[in-house]
């Protein structure tokens, strides 16, 4: 790697900087990307140019996925952390590597027609929103962003922009929620009653706070744009056998400050289905429980159970409740499953008025309760089918950027994407606000004298959510979480 390459940018370009200086970096490819050569062109190669920005870990298969497709070409590769991404350099030795995302869209604007985010959650926004007002397709790893505001955001650029976005959730393009939906469709199970989303999520440190302890940083990171748009602080040490573990690359998921928590990572896997299936929009209310184990403002729960109720749609005809259930938390086994049939650590159960149904994790293993219906079934195949399934989720992205916008169908586009993401933050809220105290009076018949009291604001209320005005209506203190805060020079581009 060479020095230029691996250049350390702390400035963060203007917007007018940004396209100056990006237009004028062209790289010296043997086939020109598709986009250059204007709309409706088709290159000989008919080749998707992608920068790959987080290439560890989930980044480092997302590029596989996509160099898989037969299509994509991985032009260029991204990473606050050289260590992390040393097997995906390998891997694609053609690929410019940089190490600021913001130096590498600054240079090579001209030179890569999409971008792949598969960074912490509370970078996406702002690699996606630059990404996008560049006019690049764009692909962002679930969940999709950080809060509430910046899934609203990226939903509305994408199409103000007209690109070709998908959420990284594979699950959306999994047989198994086709077969869901035909399944209802059919009257299998009847009108729906009620969903349980389940998993064993947390495996990672919930309800710890920030480590006090401190060490060096390791020579190969770059700690201050791993942070990013989140407050500085000082590298924390890690200690694989600390209750807080190794927090980079990976145990930051359970910080609110950088993740979002088990429903953030695993509702994407798992509430998608009954989103499609039932074609749900918008969130009315959100009552949550938790675990009182350890639980502080800095990081979630070990355990959480929220039911989310969403407003009727031509599939439900009332309003359906989704129970969300995580830290292993299982719903009652249903009478159709036997005593000595495994239940499932992550799926979803649908209860309708004259039978169940139900699949675990992307959608897998789709099944009516019990098993023995599903003998000699025969539904019609009423909707088409992503080629690989999961698998297939990149491919038909990559495809899809190619065609160009609106020419052909994604399974989780940002439209949809951004109300699944939203659904879970809203959870999130009222999660934020079960754990979060606040300090009020001594109750009136209190003592003299007595000290303030610790009040949680979310306990044994159920948040109403005014999805037009996007707040809380009734428990004003979780409305600071649904936008975030970002530090200079870090903002969200197209607003």
């Amino acid at each position: 790697m060479t020095k230029k390459e691996t250049t350390k940018t702390s400035k963060a370009p203007s917007r007018r900087e940004f396209i100056k200086t990006g237009a004028l970096g062209v790289a010296a490819f043997s086939i020109v990307p598709r986009h250059v050569l204007g709309k409706g062109f088709v290159a000989p190669s008919d080749t998707l140019y992608i920068a790959g920005v987080g290439i560890g870990g989930k980044g480092a298969s997302d590029i596989d996925g996509f160099h898989g497709s037969g299509k994509a070409k991985i032009a260029f590769l991204c990473d606050v952390d050289q260590k992390r991404g040393a097997e995906t350099y390998a891997k694609y030795p053609d690929a410019k590597k940089y190490v600021d995302w913001r130096e590498l869209f600054d240079k090579e604007v001209k030179n890569f027609d999409a971008v792949s985010v598969s960074t912490p959650d509370h970078t996406h926004a702002v690699i996606g929103t630059a990404a996008i007002t560049l006019g690049k397709h764009i692909w962002i790893q679930k969940p999709l962003t950080h809060n509430i505001y910046e899934a609203r955001l990226l939903a509305e650029l994408a199409e103000r922009y007209k690109v070709v976005s998908q959420m990284g959730n594979q699950g959306a393009s999994n047989d198994g929620t086709r077969l869901l939906k035909e399944w209802f469709e059919a009257g299998l199970i009847g009108d729906i009653e009620d969903v349980y989303c389940w998993t064993n999520r947390p495996i990672w440190p919930q309800g710890v706070k920030w480590p006090t302890e401190t060490s060096p940083v390791p020579s190969t990171l770059d700690w201050d744009l791993w942070q990013g748009p989140a407050a500085a602080k000082p590298y924390p040490k890690s200690d694989p056998n600390a209750q807080y573990g190794t927090v980079v690359p990976f145990n930051w998921r359970g910080w609110w400050a950088y993740g979002t928590g088990a429903i953030g990572d695993m509702g994407a896997h798992l509430i998608e289905a009954p989103m499609n299936v039932f074609d749900l929009k918008e969130v009315t209310s959100v009552e949550s429980s938790v675990s009182t184990l350890y639980t502080n403002d800095e990081s979630g729960p070990v355990a959480t159970t929220s039911t989310l109720t969403f407003a009727p749609t031509s599939k439900t005809k009332k309003a359906l409740k989704v129970h969300w259930s995580d830290g292993g938390i299982i719903p009652s086994r249903p009478d159709e499953i036997g005593p000595d049939e495994i239940w499932p650590t992550n799926g979803s159960l649908f209860i309708g008025t004259k039978g169940k149904m139900m699949a675990e994790t992307y959608s897998d293993n789709a099944r009516l309760l019990p098993v023995s219906r599903m003998d000699g079934l025969n539904v019609p195949v009423k909707y088409k089918r992503v080629p690989n399934g999961a698998s297939g989720h990149y491919a038909q992205w990559v495809q899809a950027c190619l065609a160009g916008y609106g020419n052909m169908e994604v399974s989780s586009p940002f439209e949809k994407a951004a109300l699944l993401t939203e659904a879970m933050l809203i959870a999130n809220l009222a999660i934020r606000g079960f754990t979060s105290s606040v300090d009020v009076p001594p109750a009136a018949n209190a003592p003299a004298g007595s000290p303030m009291r610790k009040s949680y604001p979310s306990r044994g209320k159920k948040l109403l959510w005014d999805a037009k005005n996007m707040r809380v209506t009734n428990v004003d203190i979780v409305n600071q979480y649904v936008k975030g805060e970002y530090r200079d020079p870090w903002k969200l581009s197209g607003i």
